[in-house]
């Protein structure tokens, strides 16, 4: 069969795992190829740096797609992460429409903040724009602060420890059923994290989680957003694909933790990517 091929729109970091450091080899190593749309090119990511350069790629990212177009090239999925303007936004919104084919799975990672507050360089306007571009989602990931960003929610109102809970916010993200949603962060028992799965397909919402690690690691949010993407593209099914991504996230972070890796410099992913090839070569594509 024919290696599935996603393209990902995301920044670039020379140093930090993040973004396209973490989205390039995590899809590689699941067997699907993967085409970088950068958004942006940045010496370092901005989570425990200072005075990292930022070059935007805005001005580049429509004559890439146009290229594209004209050679025919054509994706099994469209996998977007961090937007930083409104004119991103839009450009991807127009991105999709174009691209979308049947059977070409859109994943939008709404990356807009953490821990109860929206990023330092993203607006009101901002907000307005991704919850936009998000209508445009086959899949939506959000984390528990892009939840109630997107609904207009308090964050402290929306818990994520009572089943019940995350079912009332799966559904009101799912656009009344029309986009399926993966609500990350979920809490259900005590020592354990991970996410709820509102698969529109199906009409269930399902539970998945592996063992929470203490600590704050960065990237982790790419980490189970690429591997659900890979996953998806490849046949399996959303809980499947979300579940694999727990697990791996949780590994990585405890290896992360166990070798003391400086926190700034990301979850320490690379010597586990061994584990992902190993599954993808027991279950081959489903499509």
């Amino acid at each position: 069969m024919p290696t599935p091929r996603i393209a990902a729109i995301h920044d670039l970091s020379g140093f930090g795992r993040c973004a396209l450091t973490i989205v390039i080899p995590v899809l590689s190593a699941m067997g699907v190829q993967c085409c970088p749309l950068p958004t942006a090119l940045l010496s370092t990511h901005t989570g425990g740096f200072q005075g990292n350069t930022f070059l935007d790629l805005t001005d580049q990212m429509g004559p890439i797609a146009a290229h594209w177009r004209e050679e025919g090239v054509a994706f099994d999925g469209i996998y977007t992460g961090f937007m930083s303007s409104v004119e991103q936004m839009e450009q991807m919104a127009a991105f999709i429409r174009s691209f979308r084919r049947r059977g070409c799975l859109v994943l939008i990672d709404p990356v807009m903040g953490d821990h109860g507050r929206p990023y330092r360089t993203y607006t009101l306007e901002m907000c307005r724009a991704m919850a936009e571009l998000a209508a445009e989602a086959d899949v939506l990931t959000p984390n528990r602060t892009e939840a109630a960003l997107l609904l207009g929610e308090d964050y402290d109102v929306l818990r994520l420890d009572r089943e019940a809970d995350c079912r009332k916010w799966c559904e009101a993200l799912s656009l009344e059923g029309r986009r399926s949603v993966v609500l990350t962060g979920v809490s259900l028992t005590e020592g354990a994290v991970g996410a709820a799965c509102l698969d529109r397909d199906r009409g269930t919402v399902e539970f998945v989680s592996a063992p929470a690690v203490e600590g704050q690691f960065h990237g982790t949010g790419d980490l189970f957003a690429s591997v659900l993407a890979g996953g998806l593209v490849r046949g399996w099914s959303l809980a499947e694909a979300a579940g694999l991504a727990a697990d791996f996230v949780s590994r990585c972070a405890q290896r992360t933790r166990e070798e003391d890796t400086p926190r700034r410099e990301g979850v320490d992913f690379e010597p586990l990517l061994w584990r992902l090839g190993q599954r993808m070569e027991a279950e081959p594509c489903r499509n």
